[in-house]
């Protein structure tokens, strides 16, 4: 509804702006006065245009007042100090028109979308880093659909590069185990976490001597070149610790449509196409000096600008290794090409993985099934990957503008995020060993290749586990299986609503305390106000939707002082749409979760306030219930928007 009047006003001002003063604003920057008493929305263009119209501010605020006239929805326009227009809605018409959410469809034309995330090296158990990961995309994935986008999920399989070749060397040089031995160990739950030992194994055999490495560098080479018995290794270990990663992100209802193997990429000869078009376009060149003698190299984005003389051997980035094999990036490049149809060849695909929702998760392959799904072929890509492949990224956009393909380039978004640390408290929660320096520090870095960090599992079990304790205590009478189900989705809510309420530029220092807190800025805090909110229904024997179906006109609660409070309920209820939009465009999901919770807090002040159920006045108590029953709509939604569900109690 806000963003709805919103676009409204602006669309007033700019026809005035260009009939009175023949002048085309391509922005009309909206602000919120700091009361809500003087209105829902004020405009500062007076400001900017003075200079331009050689008129004071205040003069020009009130021409546009005088000249635009009534706007429906709205009460009126004022001018306020030097020279603001507040905009006040008609808080009758507008609280209407939340309750019906019927406004005329302001979506532009929805192409589809192609969200990659996770992205997890298939060697061992996801950890809680892999969860921001995933989190962020998926809730990316559920904003994009809901602002209408058809938006396709892949998770990217490296599953011939060095941390898959260190687990098969891992098994084969240090436990001595052949392929049949493997094969029973996939059988044992949790397989991952046998890979998560033996590859922190392997990293440290590779420590005590350099020439260990060796062992990795033709296990690299063999699994690269495939039909052998270690690629079948490969194979096997990548295949089980893949489903298990999807077991794991499942428990957080985190879904993907397909999974792309670099196997397949490589086999497919996906690189040997984008090898000779950026040959033929001379996007690389072959390096014939310096430490890259024999490399296929091309510029890296910060030197662009460089003449062939002036570039160093920092200056370029290898694609292809002297000894032909083709870097993370190359392949990635390839990739890039297929997911905007500009590679001219496509997958093989085969069914891998049934949610149990009913959605189909699709594999790559050699040859596959013969109906399936398009993929690939996008208007636009975010990929969800943390701030350390930054230059990679780079690097492969520059790749693609250097192609000539401009547009596909401007298309594509790293959407970058910053690290998950644990607290010191946490850390030593989880059993690990810290130093008195090491407890005195803010938070404290995880290490896949030392073994030290939190596994996704671990994790989500831990905050079930303390969910369930709660629950326990507070609803002894509900049978076990319901004590569960409501344990997990505070736990999960908990963890997801944790992993968003940061922006991504924030490092995060996990804490499970924090995380599982009724208080405060916590998935569980914002889920308590939709209980509360429920059972006021409950109570009073009616259901939100039939206290909405009856709703009258609510202007005069809505007046002085008490209506101003509970104004902010609604108008804040009324922004959902906006912020979701503004967490698309700025690719910052953090922005749901802090309305989320700003919405729950008012919500609970207006619960503290009023007395609801008790209320003489059959008609107030209808409107109490109505504010009700838009918060709570509202809540659920925005959550529902994050992956987080509602438990009926808690």
């Amino acid at each position: 509804m806000y963003l709805y009047f919103q676009r409204l006003l602006i669309d007033r001002v700019r026809k005035f702006l260009q009939e009175q003063y023949g002048l085309d604003l391509p922005t009309v920057v909206i602000e919120q006065p700091p009361k809500v008493e003087f209105g829902e929305y004020a405009l500062p263009l007076s400001f900017e245009l003075a200079k331009r119209l050689r008129k004071a501010p205040r003069k020009i605020a009130e021409e546009l007042v005088a000249g635009i006239g009534k706007i429906p929805g709205f009460e009126r326009l004022e001018v306020a100090g030097a020279g603001y227009i507040n905009a006040r809605l008609c808080r009758a018409e507008a609280a209407l028109a939340l309750i019906k959410s019927e406004f005329p469809s302001l979506a532009a034309d929805r192409r589809k979308i192609l969200v990659e995330h996770s992205s997890i090296n298939p060697n061992k158990a996801a950890h809680i880093g892999h969860l921001r990961n995933a989190i962020l995309g998926d809730t990316f994935v559920r904003l994009l659909r809901c602002s209408g986008y058809p938006v396709d999920v892949q998770n990217y399989i490296d599953n011939t590069g060095v941390q898959v070749a260190d687990v098969v060397v891992g098994f084969r040089e240090l436990e001595k185990k052949t392929k049949a031995d493997i094969e029973a160990l996939i059988q044992q739950p949790r397989f991952d976490y046998i890979c998560w030992d033996v590859y922190a194994a392997a990293s440290s055999w590779y420590e005590e001597d350099k020439k260990n490495l060796d062992k990795r560098a033709e296990t690299l080479h063999a699994i690269e070149e495939g039909n052998n018995e270690i690629a079948q290794i490969a194979d096997l270990i990548s295949t089980a610790v893949l489903r298990r990663h999807l077991e794991t992100m499942d428990r957080l209802s985190i879904e993907y449509d397909f999974l792309p193997r670099e196997s397949e990429i490589l086999h497919l000869h996906f690189w040997d196409l984008a090898f000779r078009q950026m040959k033929e376009k001379g996007v690389l060149y072959l390096e014939s000096g310096g430490k890259n003698s024999g490399c296929w190299v091309m510029k890296r984005p910060s030197a662009l600008n460089k003449k062939p003389d002036e570039l160093t051997d920092d200056d370029t980035k290898v694609i292809v290794r002297s000894n032909g094999t083709v870097g993370y990036v190359g392949k990635d490049i390839a990739y890039h090409l297929w997911k905007f149809g500009l590679l001219g060849r496509d997958f093989g695909y085969c069914k891998f993985y049934r949610y149990p929702t009913g959605v189909q998760c699709w594999i790559s392959a050699m040859k596959g099934e013969p109906k399936h799904p398009h993929f690939g072929d996008v208007s636009a890509i975010y990929n969800v990957i943390d701030t350390r492949q930054a230059e990679a990224q780079n690097t492969v956009v520059e790749a693609l503008r250097a192609l000539g393909y401009t547009n596909a380039a401007d298309h594509y978004t790293h959407f970058s995020y910053e690290m998950v640390a644990l607290t010191p408290r946490c850390a030593s929660e989880m059993g690990y060993p810290l130093s008195e320096d090491e407890m005195g520090k803010p938070y404290i870095e995880v290490s896949g290749r030392r073994g030290f960090g939190v596994k996704a599992d671990d994790l989500i079990d831990r905050l079930i586990s303390s969910a369930q304790k709660e629950v326990d205590i507070r609803h002894p009478e509900l049978p076990d299986d319901e004590r569960a189900a409501i344990a997990t989705q505070i736990g999960v809510g908990a963890l997801r609503y944790f992993m968003l309420k940061f922006t991504k530029t924030s490092v995060i220092a996990f804490d499970f305390k924090e995380a599982l807190s009724f208080e405060g800025e916590t998935g569980p805090y914002a889920q308590y106000a939709v209980v509360r909110a429920t059972n006021i229904f409950r109570k009073a024997g009616l259901t939100p939707e039939q206290v909405l179906a009856e709703a009258a006109d609510f202007g005069k609660y809505l007046e002085g002082e008490t209506g101003n409070e509970i104004w902010e309920v609604w108008l804040a209820a009324s922004k959902t749409s906006t912020v979701l939009e503004q967490c698309i465009t700025t690719t910052e999901p953090a922005y749901a979760a802090k309305h989320a919770f700003q919405l729950a807090q008012l919500f609970n002040n207006f619960y503290h306030r009023h007395h609801i159920l008790t209320e003489a006045d059959p008609a107030r108590k209808h409107f109490l219930l109505a504010t009700a029953a838009i918060a709570r709509r509202e809540l659920i939604s925005l959550l529902a928007v994050m992956g987080i569900s509602v438990p009926p109690v808690m």
